[in-house]
């Protein structure tokens, strides 16, 4: 508990010096979560250079709005919805970002129930990154961030059938595509088994 507590006091004198424009807690926050903020932005944007420009300006973001902060919540979930929100922004300005047209490929994938256990998280994400922008955007907002279809649906300007849709569609090609790669992961262990 006492730690807990202590992490809080720290957190809070983070804040606190922020909102004095220091220069130090700038570069502190930065350090602490860029990171994990990077990844996040990545996940949408699929690109290495893009993303840190859009994480970047995410924490210009998080220090211009820093006194509209609470103290309530977790801070780190405040930065992390700016970081998603500019990371939808860069995909509005790309003119990236769900156009509701279904390709035949996604109106015929079959219904693949079960995953391998031996796909690791590396490449699960490598899977996620090769969506279509428009399925990978909803899946990330709604599977890894948490938001509901209605507030997807308002992030993104379109209906909450619109983002179900986006979502159903992400699955089953993901489905497929963790299908494909466990045949590929069977085809290669029966080969190492045959060549010992």
């Amino acid at each position: 508990m006492g730690r807990i507590l202590a992490l809080f006091s720290q957190e809070a004198q983070l804040v606190k010096a922020l909102r004095k424009e220091d220069p130090k807690a700038q570069r502190q926050l930065y350090d602490k979560y860029s990171n994990r903020m990077l990844a996040l932005c990545f996940r949408y944007v699929c690109d290495d250079m893009a993303a840190e420009d859009v994480m970047v300006e995410g924490f210009l973001r998080v220090f211009e709005k820093i006194n509209q902060f609470s103290g309530e919540g977790s801070f780190e979930g405040w930065i992390r919805r700016i970081m998603v929100n500019e990371s939808l922004g860069y995909l509005r300005k790309q003119k990236r970002i769900l156009e509701d047209n279904i390709s035949d490929e996604a109106n015929n994938i079959p219904d693949y129930i079960h995953a391998d256990q031996n796909l690791e998280t590396e490449e699960l994400m490598a899977l996620i990154e090769s969506l279509p922008v428009g399925y990978r955007t909803v899946f990330n907002l709604y599977a890894i961030e948490g938001y509901a279809h209605i507030e997807i649906a308002q992030m993104l300007g379109i209906t909450e059938s619109t983002s179900k849709s986006q979502l159903h569609r992400a699955r089953a090609l993901l489905q497929k595509m963790v299908a494909e790669w466990q045949n590929d992961y069977k085809k290669k262990v029966d080969y190492e088994k045959a060549s010992c």
